[in-house]
């Protein structure tokens, strides 16, 4: 009877351990965190889980199988979590994707999505696109096609979910690509490296005066055009603020040219809006302490200069070469490793 009882108990015990988990644990280690808690994330879904000063993190999950934002501070990943996953995950925030591993149950998953994010790295290259014809960039983005399907297709052991959500992702995302570039593409056409610069003339100095595009022939200029409103451009700043220190005794005139015109700004007129943005760009410059040359468009997007390059989005960046031509009318960013590869072939 004792015997029976034992093994009783012991084929419980079994059941209880077979008995497939109802959540996910996620734990592991971050490098160089970016903040104290992470955030996991889909449209449906959000839970923040705190990390360890020593970067360690574990906590539980009840979740709908599917892919995840995973996010350190502004930097994110995809991840796919479903219950029963036991996860664990290691990064270095100073090279996010390059370095993060998975391991434990369900890590075949979320090393498939790892492994796609550097395949988005590498074949849709901005830099490299945009180098391209129209022609060109049709045949290099149906390779990139090819490629990324014979990707789906070689990794059968993937959860169907993920492969069907990136494949139906697939063509919006490339069409995407496309239209975005194609308008680089078009702007080369119509304003080609070689061809005289538009100009501008008597903006506004912030350090007093006024400036004309004229004013810096003889050297090199590369121009920021910005607004105080605008994101994007304010990321860029402290990239911009290395490049003009590293060349400050250089063959090149930084110039940042804002458009601030009113928007985000709030008066009782337009005019009185107009007043308003021009305030809180000289507040930007000083609090800031923004470098190179800082002039105000007159009249905002409306400005001749702003039409003539055709610019409807920003930051754009523009290099002129001292006689007053267009080196590349949608010139790469601070930011990027490609502006110091084109200063360097132009031994600026």
């Amino acid at each position: 009877m004792k015997k029976l009882l034992l093994l009783s108990v012991a084929i419980a015990a079994m059941a209880c351990k077979q008995e497939p988990k109802d959540y996910v644990t996620l734990s592991g280690k971050i490098t160089n965190k970016n903040s104290d808690s992470l955030l996991v994330r889909s449209r449906t879904y959000s839970k923040t889980i705190q990390v360890n000063e020593n970067g360690t993190f574990t906590d539980t999950l009840k979740v709908e199988p599917g892919v995840y934002n995973f996010f350190d501070g502004v930097e994110s990943t995809s991840i796919f979590l479903k219950n029963g996953f036991d996860l664990d995950i290691t990064l270095d925030t100073k090279e996010f994707d390059e370095s993060i591993t998975f391991e434990g149950s369900g890590a075949e998953h979320s090393s498939f999505l790892a492994k796609h994010n550097l395949m988005v790295e590498e074949f849709l290259d901005i830099d490299k696109l945009s180098a391209l014809n129209m022609e060109e960039l049709d045949g290099e983005l149906n390779n990139v096609k090819t490629k990324f399907s014979t990707f789906y297709d070689t990794n059968k052991n993937i959860d169907t979910l993920i492969t069907k959500q990136l494949t139906a992702s697939l063509d919006p995302m490339l069409n995407s690509y496309k239209r975005y570039l194609a308008q680089g593409i078009a702007l080369k056409t119509a304003l080609p490296k070689g061809s005289p610069s538009p100009t501008f003339e008597d903006y506004e100095n912030f350090n007093g005066g006024t400036t004309s595009l004229e004013d810096l022939k003889g050297k090199y200029v590369y121009i920021d055009v910005w607004a105080t409103w605008c994101g994007p451009c304010k990321v860029e700043i402290p990239s911009l603020k290395a490049l003009e220190k590293e060349y400050e005794d250089k063959n090149i005139q930084f110039v940042s040219l804002s458009v601030d015109d009113g928007r985000g700004y709030r008066g009782e007129s337009k005019e009185e809006s107009a007043e308003l943005a021009k305030e809180g760009w000289k507040k930007m410059i000083a609090e800031k302490e923004l470098g190179g040359i800082q002039v105000l468009s007159p009249n905002g997007w409306q400005s001749d200069f702003i039409q003539n390059y055709r610019i409807s989005g920003i930051p754009r960046f523009i290099l002129i070469d001292p006689n007053g031509n267009i080196v590349s009318a949608d010139a790469p960013r601070p930011s990027s490793a490609a502006i110091k590869t084109l200063f360097n072939e132009l031994n600026i």
